[in-house]
């Protein structure tokens, strides 16, 4: 049975998943058929039946490519199927980016072969830590003159060009060809360096990871795309591995995933892919919707309408967008859209928490069906809505939250630690750190050996340490040597008035120094320096013995430890490696150093595990930028659109990447004027409120302080939707 290949097009909310989720069930259904038919007529033949047997066993394991544009639609995605099927077929679902890392690894061989480098196993560099080999690489040739012209710090600039080279892989630019893309397409002032120094910059840090087995995104990108997929033998494995292709939210794709879609589709494949007009929430960050929409031509198109019609969303977004389109228009919202008017955005955020708090409270909306949508969270903001709330037991859960690791008093403590452990390190540890890492480290060890829970931790009683600041600060003040090489901590008894301690916190004291103490005798006994080969272990132990001993701590505490143990796995792995292949290895004092240098700069962040909460969603309030809101494919009965007269709605909530359009294939190369720039604001702005207003059910809020945060007035897009609505608190 010939199968035709299908393009789904529908807003938000409109059932584009669960459609792509049954036709994976319509093709497994009719391949079973198939095989039932063919066995029917040749049940004779025993060689039909030894290649039925072999059938079988292909459909256990469906050769379907599952794609999706980031890992939280990858996972509804997968739950899909596996609810339609019963789990009947093992699923492996995977993001665009997620696919090609897995191959570029997974047939490393091949390149190896094709580039003729040195055979390492490949070790996949984070964000972070591509930031920072490359600044040393570069930073002989980002001097002062060349910062001042190009107008940005040595940080900003270094991730600016990275981010050129993953722009430039995601349209299927090879490296040596982005100087001349920039050549074009900048144009020409003052302030930009020369396109042909920006290339050879990139080509010097494309060849320094190939030498050394490293792997950056954006040359795991051009490497599958240049090298890969340009194989012949992979090519063949690849028709062999899929027969089908299943590809949800295509308008979030890079132009190469066009590429790979077509040659399945030449090769007999059949696809089913989904696209909302209305998306393209990372155009300006790699995606090229306008390119991936072309492969409609190639397929049966299939129109969805929303089901949720009777919605405020569906019946608001014409008249919603001729206000924002033509101001002078003098039309009115209806009272399901209510605008919060405040002089000052302090008593903005107040009057937000409170209308929440009012509905929720009397039974108007229950918690999970509420979220806070915002151009832009500052700290200031985000902490004054967690916290109102929160004192009224209502949860919020806000969205992508990655605090930098630094923002951890746990964390911090450690990194003391680690300086008071290995010599060399005295001058990265001061008074304060120790005073806080003593307040730290006795806090898990306060209740008597008795394990808490998470529950008992949030009753105040219980979040008392042993040694509270103020005798942490006399510690420090009279126990504590700094010293370049050996900062120690002395007896408590140094102190002359060490009664004033108390004997709670002098034993805790005692225990943490103890241990500490043992941890430097481990290292300097040559007999005992394999019990503590790498600072890893030192970590690991100091969060077994110190922090977690008689506690479990909190989620969020939890995550921040996993992802500091993980970093520091993946920073000594990328040490290794260096040290086997440069000549002068580093020390490692000098290691660890750098280690404490680059967490304290905040470059890292906590993912915590899993993503999202098992069983069904966490009922919480929903608190996001624009742009995490609409990536998450989330929906909500009110919405409360903070900061309604911003200009950042303009911008969506997320900036566009330096030179991002210059590589989107229907103007590759060709400069962006300010023209092309309005006209891209004006379109970004009618997706976000369409797609924005296909996530509300029945009502909003739009939130408006006439002064911002710098004291400025508000005169952003949206003002018009403010001045045509009523208001229900004015102050």
């Amino acid at each position: 049975m010939v199968l035709d290949s299908i393009w789904i097009v529908g807003s938000s909310c409109s059932g584009k998943t669960t459609r792509l989720a049954k036709e994976f069930c319509h093709w497994v259904q009719i391949s079973n058929q198939d095989i039932e038919v063919f066995y029917t007529k040749n049940q004779n033949n025993k060689k039909t039946k030894k290649s039925v047997k072999t059938a079988n066993l292909q459909q256990i394991e469906p050769r379907v490519l599952i794609l999706a544009s980031n890992d939280h639609n990858r996972r509804i995605l997968r739950d899909n199927i596996v609810a339609l099927t019963s789990g009947k077929f093992p699923i492996r679902a995977k993001t665009t980016l997620g696919f090609i890392k897995d191959e570029v690894i997974l047939f490393w061989p091949l390149l190896i072969e094709h580039l003729q480098i040195k055979a390492k196993f490949p070790i996949r560099l984070r964000p972070e830590t591509e930031q920072e080999l490359a600044t040393k690489l570069w930073r002989s040739q980002l001097d002062t003159e060349t910062l001042q012209r190009a107008g940005l710090n040595e940080y900003r600039l270094v991730r600016q060009i990275l981010d050129l080279w993953q722009l430039a892989a995601y349209g299927g630019v090879i490296c040596e060809d982005i100087a001349k893309i920039l050549a074009t397409g900048l144009e020409e002032n003052g302030r930009n360096l020369e396109p042909e120094f920006l290339g050879s910059l990139l080509l010097d840090w494309r060849n320094w990871c190939l030498e050394r087995g490293f792997l950056s995104y954006g040359l795991i990108t051009e490497l599958y795309n240049q090298y890969l997929f340009t194989n012949g033998d992979y090519k063949e494995r690849l028709m062999r591995r899929y027969k089908r292709v299943i590809a949800d939210d295509v308008d979030e794709y890079p132009a190469i995933a066009r590429n790979l879609f077509e040659f399945l589709l030449d090769n007999g494949a059949v696809g089913a892919f989904s696209y909302n007009p209305k998306g393209a929430v990372r155009w300006g960050l790699g995606a090229d919707p306008k390119y991936l929409e072309g492969l409609a031509r190639r397929c049966q198109v299939e129109n969805l309408v929303s089901p949720r019609q009777n919605s405020l969303g569906y019946r608001l977004t014409t008249q919603i967008l001729e206000l924002v389109t033509k101001p002078m228009v003098m039309l009115s919202l209806p009272k399901s859209v209510e605008l919060i008017q405040t002089s000052s955005r302090a008593q903005l955020l107040q009057k937000t928490a409170e209308e929440i708090i009012q509905a929720i409270k009397s039974g108007i909306v229950e918690q999970e069906e509420v979220a806070i949508i915002a151009p832009g969270l500052d700290e200031i903001a985000r902490y004054t809505l967690i916290e109102r709330l929160s004192k009224q037991n209502i949860p919020v859960e806000s969205l992508n939250d990655q605090r930098p690791l630094i923002s951890s008093p746990a964390i911090r403590a450690l990194l003391t630690l680690l300086a008071l452990v290995y010599p060399g390190l005295g001058r990265l540890v001061d008074r304060d750190e120790v005073a806080e890492m003593l307040v730290v480290l006795s806090w898990s060890n306060s209740h008597n050996g008795e394990l808490l829970t998470w529950q008992d931790r949030e009753k105040k009683e219980f979040l008392q340490p042993k040694i509270d600041p103020v005798r942490a600060g006399l510690i420090a003040d009279y126990c504590f040597v700094p010293h370049p090489d050996n900062p120690h901590l002395l007896e408590v008894k140094t102190f002359e008035r060490w009664d004033r301690i108390g004997y709670v916190a002098s034993q805790a004291y005692g225990d943490i120094l103890q241990w500490i103490e043992k941890q430097r005798y481990l290292l300097r006994s040559p007999q005992e320096q394999n019990l503590i080969p790498t600072p890893i272990s030192l970590l690991y132990l100091a969060i077994q013995n110190l922090l977690c001993k008689n506690s479990n701590p909190q989620y969020q505490q939890l995550a921040a430890l996993r992802e500091l143990l993980e970093t520091a796995q993946h920073y000594w792995e990328v040490d290794t490696r260096l040290k086997q292949t440069d000549l002068q290895p580093s020390e490692l004092t000098n290691t660890i150093a750098e280690f404490i240098q680059l967490l304290r700069r905040g470059t890292i962040t906590a993912n915590p595990y899993p993503l999202r909460p098992i069983g069904n969603t966490r009922k919480a309030v929903t608190l996001a930028t624009i742009f995490q809101y609409r990536a998450s494919h989330r929906n909500h009965k009110w919405h409360f659109w903070l900061d309604a007269g911003s200009p950042l709605w303009a911008k969506g909530g997320a900036a566009t990447l330096y030179g991002a359009t210059l590589f989107l294939q229907d103007r590759l190369g060709k400069p962006w004027t300010a023209a092309n720039e309005q006209k891209a604001e004006t379109q970004r702005l009618h997706r976000i409120i369409a797609d924005l207003l296909a996530r509300v059910g029945k009502k909003i809020f739009l939130c408006h302080s006439n002064l911002a945060v710098n004291g400025q007035e508000q005169i952003g897009p949206l003002l018009p939707l403010v001045h045509a609505c009523g208001t229900v608190n004015i102050s």
